[in-house]
């Protein structure tokens, strides 16, 4: 298998990209998200357009289901697909172990930078 040529690199570039991730992590929780709320929650660290684009990658690679409701204002909601609570879920679980082991890393780079 040639890595740098097959589609799953480029699906765990979308998964696991800066925002992806937290995007995925906010989508977790398994409810329906108003654009404004993620952008909220989200704000201190993606801009809007890094957003929109995160969503839409995701979106087109069938984790991120996006509802558009025929109101004015323009009324838009996203969740997760079956597809993207999977990854969502495993993500989920790699952040909690990397939280329970973060001191043992921290001092195994501690130890590494007095060496």
């Amino acid at each position: 298998m040639q890595v740098t040529m097959c589609p799953e690199r480029a699906i765990m570039e979308h998964v696991t990209s800066k925002w992806g991730v937290l995007v995925l992590q906010v989508l977790h929780d398994g409810s329906s998200w108003r654009f404004s709320d993620l952008r909220r929650e989200l704000q201190s660290v993606v801009s809007e357009k890094m957003l929109t684009q995160t969503l839409r990658t995701l979106e087109r690679d069938g984790f991120v289901h996006r509802e558009v409701y025929p109101v004015i204002p323009p009324h838009v909601e996203y969740s997760l697909t079956p597809l993207g609570k999977g990854a969502a879920h495993h993500l989920v679980a790699l952040a909690s172990w990397i939280g329970e082991h973060s001191a043992e890393v921290t001092e195994s780079q501690e130890r590494y930078d007095m060496s």
